[in-house]
C-alpha cells in the first residue's frame, strides 16, 4: 500500500523501525466499513485533491446543499463498502476538479470531524457521472463516483475543535 518515495521518506526521517514494529500496511483498507460509511455521510463537509495529467495539483472544499426549509442533503452517499457518490453543485464554473478527473482519475478525499476531532481519508479513481440523482440531491448538476482503493484513519493531532452552528437565513444566500 505504500510506495518508494513513502519508505525513502522513512528511512530518512528516522521512521522505518517505528513503521517496521507497527506493520504499516495493516493501516490502510480498501473498503469503508459500515461505520465510516455513516461517519462520511453524517458530515457536514470534506475536502477533494485531484491533479491533472502533469501531476498539478489542485484542492477543493465541498459541502452539502440544503433545502429551502434550511435542512440538509446528504453529503455523499456510500454506495456499498468500495464505491461512494458526491453531487457536484453549480460553483464558479472554472471545473478544476472536474477537469482534472477527466485528465487523471486519482482523488484524495479528506474527510474531518471538527467536533470529535476525527479524521477519514480515502484515497481513489474518480468518474464524471452525468446522472445528478435528483432523487437524493435535487440542486445537483452532476455527480462523481468514486471507487476506493484505500481507506485510512489519521490521528486527531492537531485538529481544532470547533463546534457546528445551526444555518442562518443568510448564510442559506449565495455571496
Amino acid at each position: 500500500m505504500i510506495h518508494e518515495g513513502e519508505r525513502a521518506a522513512h528511512r530518512r526521517f528516522g521512521a522505518e523501525d517505528f513503521w517496521r514494529a507497527h506493520d504499516f500496511d495493516a493501516r490502510f483498507l480498501d473498503a469503508l466499513p459500515p461505520g465510516l460509511a455513516a461517519f462520511v455521510e453524517w458530515l457536514p463537509c470534506f475536502f477533494i485533491a485531484t491533479a491533472n495529467a502533469r501531476g498539478e495539483c489542485d484542492c477543493s472544499f465541498r459541502g452539502r446543499e440544503v433545502d429551502a426549509a434550511g435542512r440538509p442533503y446528504p453529503l455523499v452517499k456510500v454506495l456499498d463498502a468500495r464505491t461512494l457518490l458526491f453531487p457536484d453543485y453549480r460553483g464558479n464554473r472554472m471545473f478544476s476538479s472536474l477537469g482534472n478527473m477527466l485528465a487523471n482519475p486519482h482523488i484524495g478525499m479528506l474527510f474531518v470531524d471538527f467536533e470529535r476531532r476525527r479524521r477519514l481519508r480515502i484515497n481513489g479513481r474518480a468518474e464524471i457521472i452525468d446522472d445528478a440523482h435528483a432523487d437524493i440531491w435535487p440542486l445537483a448538476e452532476r455527480c462523481v463516483r468514486v471507487r476506493m482503493e484505500q481507506v485510512f484513519g489519521n490521528c486527531g493531532a492537531r485538529i481544532p475543535r470547533m463546534a457546528m452552528l445551526p444555518p442562518t437565513d443568510s448564510s442559506l444566500q449565495d455571496e
